[in-house]
C-alpha cells in the first residue's frame, strides 16, 4: 500500500469511528473494532465535536509547501531525463549535488541534498548505481573466454 491510500484508509477509520461514537459506542468498543488505540479515538472525538465531520478529514498536504510548483517538477523530470551530458555535466551520472546544481539553475531554488532526495523520492525516482566495470576489461578476450574455454570448462 503506498503512501497516498494509506492516507485514505486512515481517514476511513477516523469516519467510522466518528459514526460508532454518534451512535453512542464506548470509546474502548470503537478503538477495538477500527483496530486503533483508546487515546486515538478520544482524540478523534475532541476533534469531531469542535469542528465536526469535516475535522476528521486529511490535510491536503502535511508540513511546509514544496518549493517547486508542479509545471517545475515537470521541467525538471524533463531535464533529467535528457541527461546530464546535455545540462553541462562531464559524465551522463546523476548525483544529488548535480540535481541541486541543476535546480539552483533553472529555477534560482537552493535545496539541500536531503531535500532533492526528499523531492525525487516524492517525484518516483529511486537510486540507480552504476555497475562498476575494471577500467582493463577486455571485451574481446571475454568474448572469446566464453565461446572457446567455457565450454570445455562445463564437461
Amino acid at each position: 500500500m503506498d503512501h497516498a491510500q494509506r492516507l485514505i484508509e486512515l481517514e476511513r477509520r477516523r469516519r467510522r469511528a466518528a459514526r460508532l461514537l454518534e451512535a453512542g459506542v464506548a470509546q474502548a468498543e470503537v478503538a477495538r473494532r477500527v483496530g486503533t488505540t483508546r487515546s486515538s479515538v478520544s482524540r478523534w472525538e475532541r476533534r469531531r465535536q469542535e469542528g465536526g465531520a469535516e475535522a476528521l478529514r486529511r490535510p491536503k498536504r502535511f508540513g511546509r509547501p514544496r518549493r517547486l510548483s508542479d509545471a517545475q517538477c515537470e521541467e525538471l523530470i524533463e531535464g533529467l531525463k535528457i541527461g546530464a551530458l546535455a545540462a553541462g555535466f562531464a559524465t551522463e551520472l546523476w548525483t544529488l549535488p548535480r540535481i541541486r546544481t541543476l535546480i539552483e539553475q533553472r529555477f534560482a531554488v537552493e535545496l539541500t541534498e536531503p531535500s532533492v532526495w526528499r523531492l525525487l523520492r516524492a517525484l518516483g525516482w529511486s537510486v540507480q548505481r552504476p555497475t562498476g566495470q575494471a577500467r582493463q576489461r577486455d571485451e574481446k578476450a571475454i568474448r572469446t573466454w566464453k565461446a572457446r574455454r567455457w565450454p570445455e570448462l562445463k564437461k
